[in-house]
């Protein structure tokens, strides 16, 4: 259908006029059956790209000439005087080409352009996993505890817990000792008893313990799950043997032991593996050996002053001992004023047994525990902070906490995960820190009980931990799996900040000794007299010393002069 327009040449440009009117041109009604004809469409497909595409590909490859030629393959290409069926004739004709001198350089010839074909042949595995040998990056879980097990003092007066130790069995069985450590306390009704406790059973203990005094601390041997040692309430020590029942087998004499409760006991690495060490209160560390137990093999006083001679007056009571049987010559003392003794057991004098001293905290310390993977970084528990120390800085710690609400009481590392430790509190919360994570606040804070916490200890596997409590009950708490093993780069990583915080403090320290030496020779020079303009000393000061010296000088030069007169010579020996 074509539709032509035609218009005069003398109607083009000129100007429309417009006008305003009611006029319907065109009015179609609505119709409903219409409707009916309507089909949704669906899919829909919409272009969007309104360019026009270019695109181009080029493929060069290498022109090669074919040829055909018909071979027959009846012999194989073998010579005509060889039999191919022969295994003999084969075998001995390949020995003669292989030792031919061109062999091995027309199979190299021959390897290169065979190369070049097996290389085209290559193509991509769209199923291949690029990243076999990588680990996975561990999903951020958040940390979380639960108690599993509360195991309660069964006597009817509840006495608080004071320390606790795992058997060397793999954590099957655990030992609490109890003691009120109130000297003017009420103590009537208390019984002295301390336990040995399964894990798997919370209802009734494994043995009683039934010493004459209370049981300040109690230790498992770790080479032999029956033995235990125990530092008495009156300063004895005592032997214990879980087969021969509830009573000590063997306890020191009371007048040869401590003077003063011993706050701890630790096993040390022994040939016969009875040999053990305890501090008490009275300032003093003896060794002993649980084959004979009435006398001490060794005594060794936490004097503060450098010097052979030890005076028990002026030592420092023991709060508690740290021993790592990788070190088995060293150990460390914590005592009851916050400083910390670090210990030689090869030195002949205790100016060499006693090599370090160091002022860690405001009031005692609680907790000493070497880090199991970096034995010369140790972790000290005190007044109202934890702190981590070097073995290379001795004037201050390299990390510490911010300062806690409540005091604390006692602290332990992970066994398992290197870069974590847990702290309990006088509020009954446990605290659980890790460095790699943040350094500013824990990363798990469990209120356990209402009751402060006096002691804890990790287990080997460390996935469980328990607390002791003032009235008598202890929490076995399992930790979540994300704060039981370590990740692949937590070592070196861990390494790292305790070098980069090492050598800060060391800078530190270098900075502060020469603060202290320019105060000492202002201090030398103010008490002279001498004072310094423009950066030169003021001499007027060594006037007045100056003349005396001057005149002292020539009353001795006068004096000589006169000695060698002759007259005066002659005089003085015919006075004699």
């Amino acid at each position: 259908m074509e539709v032509t327009y035609k218009k005069e040449r003398r109607y083009f440009g000129r100007p429309t006029a417009f006008e305003s009117k009611d006029e319907v041109l065109f009015n179609e009604n609505s119709n409903r059956e219409l409707s009916k004809n309507y089909v949704l469409r669906n899919p829909v497909d919409d272009g969007t790209q309104y360019g026009t595409r270019w695109s181009l590909s080029q493929a060069n490859t290498e022109r090669a000439t074919y040829k055909h030629i018909g071979i027959t393959h009846n012999e194989g290409g073998w010579p005509k005087d060889i039999n191919m069926h022969d295994p003999e004739q084969t075998v001995r004709y390949k020995r003669k080409i292989e030792k031919d001198e061109n062999y091995i350089n027309e199979v190299m010839n021959l390897t290169k352009p065979m190369e070049q074909y097996i290389l085209q042949n290559n193509a991509v595995n769209i199923y291949e996993n690029y990243f076999e040998n990588s680990e996975p990056a561990p999903l951020p879980e958040p940390c979380h505890s639960r108690t599993i097990n509360v195991y309660r003092d069964p006597n009817p007066i509840k006495v608080p817990v004071t320390h606790l130790s795992w058997s060397p069995d793999g954590g099957l069985r655990m030992a609490i000792s109890h003691c009120d450590m109130k000297f003017q306390g009420d103590k009537t009704g208390q019984k002295c008893n301390s336990y040995i406790w399964e894990i798997e059973n919370p209802n009734e203990p494994y043995i009683t313990l039934e010493p004459k005094v209370p049981c300040v601390c109690l230790e498992y041997n770790q080479k032999d799950p029956t033995s235990l040692v125990s530092g008495m309430y009156n300063g004895q020590v005592a032997a214990w043997d879980t087969r021969h029942g509830r009573f000590p087998v063997m306890i020191s004499e009371r007048e040869i032991c401590h003077r003063d409760p011993v706050n701890s006991v630790l096993w040390n690495n022994s040939k016969s593996g009875s040999e053990f060490f305890s501090g008490a209160s009275d300032g003093q560390v003896l060794w002993w050996d649980t084959r004979k137990l009435n006398e001490p093999l060794d005594r060794l006083l936490m004097d503060p002053v450098r010097s052979d001679e030890q005076d028990l007056g002026r030592s420092f009571g023991v709060s508690v001992l740290e021993y790592e049987t990788t070190i088995p010559t060293r150990f460390m003392v914590g005592t009851e004023m916050g400083m910390l003794f670090c210990c030689n057991r090869k030195g002949k004098t205790p100016v060499e047994k006693i090599q370090i001293r160091m002022m860690c905290h405001l009031g005692p310390i609680y907790a000493i525990m070497r880090n199991p993977a970096f034995v010369k970084n140790f972790l000290t528990v005190g007044d109202w902070c934890a702190r981590i120390w070097s073995e290379d800085c001795r004037e201050s710690s390299i990390i510490w906490t911010n300062n806690s609400p409540a005091m604390l009481t006692d602290a332990a590392w992970s066994y398992t995960k290197v870069s974590q430790f847990f702290i309990t509190r006088m509020d009954g919360v446990l605290d659980t820190w890790d460095l790699l994570q943040q350094q500013n606040e824990p990363v798990l804070t469990v209120k356990v009980c209402d009751e402060p916490l006096y002691c804890l200890r990790t287990s080997e596997s460390g996935k469980f931990v328990t607390c002791g409590s003032k009235l008598g009950t202890t929490f076995l708490i399992e930790v979540s799996e994300n704060m039981v093993t370590s990740n692949k780069n937590d070592k070196p990583l861990l390494t790292a900040m305790f070098e980069r915080e090492n050598r800060r403090e060391k800078i530190l320290e270098a900075k502060s000794r020469e603060i202290k030496l320019k105060v000492k020779v202002n201090q030398a020079a103010d008490q002279n007299d001498v004072t310094m303009v423009d950066g030169k000393f003021n001499l007027d000061a060594f006037k007045g010393i100056m003349e005396q010296v001057e005149a002292e000088y020539f009353a001795a030069v006068e004096q000589e002069r006169l000695r060698r007169v002759p007259g005066n010579k002659r005089r003085r020996c015919g006075r004699i």
